[in-house]
């Protein structure tokens, strides 16, 4: 036997084992905690969209290596009783036979839950592994296009399914995908991997709005997860779908946004707010006085200028010159070390939004920006995925239960 088969089938076997872990987990948690574990839901969607942000993001990516439906179908069921035990801070159960490998990892031992969500979404690589589901493929779920100026690389993007887990814990939020995927060895095997260090989004008005890496506040006219009638506008998928499965979800976008510290920084400080169209320091609109003033395109200064130029970052995107659309942002932070080429940091944003349709949405509102952005200078787009996000699963079932229905 080869050394690479060998350790195949040990990672194999050590997954078979943990998936036999994770249904003791769910079958042995306490009645209260089973009650506390509703929270890995928000009503009748995923937790982890109209979530108030959490502070640290692992975002994870697989492809299937499996061609069953019943292979996924049964990993789902696996992960969904797993979730239920993670969210609430319980590690995963197993056997106590030393001989065998822990089924929990370990490393968030003690603990607490902090705010764990993990949200569940299917790629467009899904189907296309699996030809006995291509019916029940949404027409919107397709591959993004690329945009002037992207430089994808190929093993960051696309993907057959994601995990986005969030959590005020870092460690937290790495243990959840570090099991989950270990939970499906055998049937997936991970693709891509990004960690956030910090939320740029804001979940209400009540909170001050986070600084992007470029040190602006970012997010400032986010949609807020608690308006109930702008989810349902411009997020949550309805009756408008061809697949009645996705119903009550909606379409996640991840793009790794990579931003050129070193070239920014060397701009004066009034060159930075020329190009996002707010002051730095209040994150005012530059035709305002305080952060959540209206922002007026048509104001102009004593020389009939616009205040607010042309390329401007926050009139390119403004929703009145993109037909009203709108988009549920939430972003993060991330640092990934040098860029060997260029001796110049790895950093930016890991930008996430969600839509109910993302081709009038998010590829519309994408393509304006990638044309006319004057932002678009300064950063590089390295990844581009589009998952659908099923609905929480009804009591009893697990997630995406309604794809193989």
């Amino acid at each position: 036997m080869s050394r690479s088969l060998s350790r195949r089938s040990m990672l194999a076997a050590s997954g078979a084992a943990a998936a036999g872990a994770a249904v003791l987990a769910t079958a042995s948690l306490p009645q209260s905690l089973a009650a506390a574990a509703r929270s890995f839901t928000d009503g009748a969607h995923q937790a982890g969209i109209a979530t108030a942000v959490q502070d640290h993001l692992v975002f994870a990516t697989f492809d299937l290596t499996t061609n069953s439906p019943a292979d996924l179908e049964r990993l789902l069921v696996t992960w969904t009783g797993a979730i239920k035990a993670l969210v609430v801070g319980q590690a995963l159960a197993g056997s106590g036979v030393l001989e065998a490998p822990p089924a929990d990892t370990g490393e968030a031992a003690g603990s607490p839950a902090a705010g764990l969500t993990v949200t569940v979404g299917f790629g467009p690589a899904l189907f296309e592994a699996l030809p006995a589901l291509q019916a029940r493929r949404p027409a919107l779920l397709q591959e993004l296009p690329s945009f002037p100026g992207d430089q994808l690389d190929p093993g960051r993007s696309g993907g057959a399914i994601c995990l986005q887990a969030c959590a005020q814990d870092p460690i937290v939020a790495f243990h959840a995908v570090r099991n989950l995927a270990r939970l499906g060895l055998g049937t997936v095997a991970l693709r891509a991997f990004q960690v956030g260090t910090g939320r740029t989004t804001a979940s209400g008005r009540s909170e001050g709005t986070p600084r992007n890496l470029l040190g602006f506040k970012d997010g400032t006219n986010n949609l807020v997860g608690s308006d109930q009638k702008a989810m349902d506008r411009y997020v949550w998928v309805g009756d408008e779908t061809d697949q009645a499965w996705l119903r009550g979800g909606t379409y996640l976008v991840a793009r790794r946004i990579r931003t050129h510290l070193e070239v920014w920084s060397s701009l004066s400080l009034d060159a930075q707010q020329q190009v996002i169209g707010r002051f730095r320091a209040s994150g005012a609109p530059l035709s305002g006085r305080h952060e959540h003033d209206a922002v007026n395109l048509d104001a102009v200064n004593n020389l009939a200028q616009p205040l607010i130029a042309p390329s401007a970052h926050i009139r390119v995107a403004a929703p009145s010159l993109n037909g009203g659309t709108k988009i549920l942002r939430r972003g993060y932070n991330f640092t990934d070390g040098v860029d060997p080429k260029t001796g110049e940091l790895d950093a930016g944003l890991f930008f996430i939004c969600f839509q109910k349709n993302p081709t009038t949405q998010f590829v519309a509102l994408q393509a304006r920006l990638a044309a006319n952005d004057a932002l678009s200078n300064y950063t590089t787009h390295t990844s581009s995925a589009l998952f659908a996000i099923p609905p929480a699963p009804t009591p009893g079932s697990a997630i995406g239960a309604a794809l193989f229905s």
